[in-house]
């Protein structure tokens, strides 16, 4: 299953940027999970080749969130902050990412 290609042209078109937050960081520690920001258009499948190739690690896993933007006044203007998608990616046991060092 390993032979999976993702459909973008570029790996980092899947991949946006880690999602680093007290709650990420705890995933990190207890279920060696890992949040991404993705592409609104990315499969699991997408995911899964490009989080392998981009950090040479084994995934488990992929889950993916779809995040509904929240609803802001910016001047005396009703606005909407964009919609977005994150993945929580379960690597193998003894494997790691350091996401500080991740390219964003």
């Amino acid at each position: 299953m390993n032979n999976i290609k993702p459909t973008f042209s570029n790996l980092y078109d899947v991949i946006r940027a880690p999602r680093v937050s007290e709650k990420t960081a705890r995933l990190q520690e207890v279920s060696n999970q890992y949040v991404f920001e993705i592409a609104k258009t990315a499969t699991k499948a997408d995911v899964k080749a490009a989080i392998e190739q981009i950090f040479s690690v084994t995934v488990e896993a992929v889950n993916v969130v779809n995040v509904k933007g929240k609803n802001k006044a910016f001047k005396f203007r009703q606005g909407k902050r964009g919609d977005w998608r994150k993945a929580y990616v379960k690597l193998a046991d003894g494997q790691s990412i350091d996401v500080m060092m991740a390219k964003a």
